[in-house]
């Protein structure tokens, strides 16, 4: 017992740090640097070595809201290291560029921060700089000699400031001779996201720039993004660029098809005149195209829907976009936040966005259905776990989840069915070897019988 006491203490005094930290308050910073050091290692080394679960030290968390003055006491009196990284790869940094803190970004470099270093999913701080429009901050980091066109997963700075709308930022980045052509790994360029955003103004600067109105990224166009969107002035901004309103994407649709499929009758009226008949559209008039997209919508689900009848097992994934992985993460570390603090309510809200954005990540549903089984919502936690499960069947921590929703339940026999498959995947995984045993112990008291042993 006085072990587990020393480790809840402990574990309590380093999230005070990372609090303090995070809330500006200096005063208790030193007091908690001093009470954490207990054998003596000195305050440099023990402030350096608290993290939390994803890694990220008072650094991160006092440089996310802008604590220059915590800064300056983590760095030039405790003599921590600038460019920590933490699970994502992120350093403080990137963390205060994320938030536009122009600030605490100039006192980190002229530390030493390195703003080329980028996180795991390739985005620097230039990255999000450019993102939140921070023209300021921009000019800062460039004066850096940062690489203008650095990748990460979803493009240069130039695509991240035309994918949020961000004008004065895709400006100056073309002013420092940004190519406005370049492409990402998915094909994706800055004008692709300024439609994808629906920035006409975004637009109308990179088409003067030179930006390509007919490049094609996962079989579409510009304008089949914009006559989806039915964006009217995307369009016609498009048309006059040079847009190419008979060319097909992928699946063999023109622009037109997509916006009738979408019932956009406006922009089909506009391209109508625009566009060469398709063959087998009798009826070539607005009305005729939108009831014949619609017919052949209809057609396609009911084809699909006997389709997903016939299958079954794990889920397919779904396709997610680079963007929304990273705002998945967020929302995740959000969720771990909460979920440390004991408020699993508002850990169950961020993680149910965070599985939104990306449905593929069976961590996320892991983490949700843990917090209901805190909550006392044994269904919900069961429910999140054969989700979990159904996404990583192979995964013994979605086993362990199920059966400690079914134990919750007091449906023993399935818990020790599910805490014996996770056994059988991770035969040395104690905790879960205990729980078998623990739920056949269980069922037997709760039943007054000896249960069969799943194992046998």
């Amino acid at each position: 017992m006085a072990d587990a006491a020393d480790a809840l203490s402990a574990r309590s005094k380093v999230q005070a740090f990372l609090e303090a930290a995070r809330a500006g308050d200096l005063d208790s910073l030193k007091s908690l640097v001093a009470a954490l050091d207990e054998e003596g290692t000195g305050a440099a080394a023990v402030a350096a070595a608290v993290r939390d679960a994803n890694k990220r030290t008072a650094l991160h968390f006092a440089a996310r809201e802008g604590r220059t003055d915590v800064c300056q006491f983590l760095i030039d009196q405790l003599g921590l290291p600038v460019d920590p990284r933490d699970d994502d790869g992120e350093t403080p940094l990137i963390h205060a560029a994320r938030q536009g803190h122009l600030h605490t970004v100039k006192y980190l470099l002229d530390h030493g921060a390195d703003p080329s270093v980028a996180s795991s999913l390739g985005a620097t701080a230039l990255h999000h700089a450019a993102g939140i429009g921070n023209t300021e901050l921009m000019k800062l980091l460039l004066s850096k000699g940062v690489d203008i066109e650095s990748e990460s997963d979803a493009g240069t700075p130039l695509v991240w400031a035309a994918g949020h709308g961000q004008e004065d930022a895709v400006k100056l980045l073309l002013q420092q001779n940004a190519k406005p052509n370049i492409e990402n790994a998915d094909g994706i360029t800055a004008l692709l996201s300024a439609v994808a955003a629906g920035s006409l103004p975004c637009l109308e600067v990179l088409i003067e720039a030179g930006a390509d109105p007919n490049i094609r990224a996962g079989g579409a166009t510009p304008l089949h993004i914009a006559a989806d969107s039915g964006n009217i002035e995307l369009i016609k901004c498009l048309l006059k660029a040079g847009g190419d309103p008979n060319t097909c994407d992928d699946d063999g649709l023109k622009p037109i098809q997509v916006a009738a499929w979408r019932n956009n009758r406006e922009v089909v009226e506009l391209l109508l005149p625009l566009t060469s008949p398709i063959p087998g559209v009798s009826n070539w008039s607005v009305d005729g195209l939108i009831e014949y997209m619609l017919a052949k919508e209809t057609e396609e689900k009911s084809e699909l829907k006997e389709a997903t009848s016939l299958k079954s097992g794990r889920p397919q994934p779904v396709e997610v976009s680079s963007e929304a992985k990273k705002r998945s993460l967020e929302a995740k570390s959000r969720g771990d936040d909460a979920f440390r603090r004991k408020d699993y309510l508002v850990a169950v809200d961020a993680y149910t966005q965070a599985t939104e954005l990306d449905p593929n990540d069976a961590a996320v549903l892991s983490n949700r259905s843990l917090c209901w089984l805190r909550a006392g919502q044994a269904e919900r936690a069961l429910e999140d776990a054969k989700a979990c499960r159904a996404l990583r069947p192979d995964w013994a921590k979605a086993c362990y989840r199920e059966g400690a929703a079914h134990r919750l339940l007091q449906r023993f026999e399935e818990a020790a069915n599910a805490f014996y498959e996770g056994v059988q995947l991770e035969p040395e995984n104690k905790e879960l070897v205990s729980a078998f045993r623990e739920a056949i112990e269980a069922g037997r008291k709760f039943h007054g019988v000896d249960k069969p042993n799943p194992a046998q």
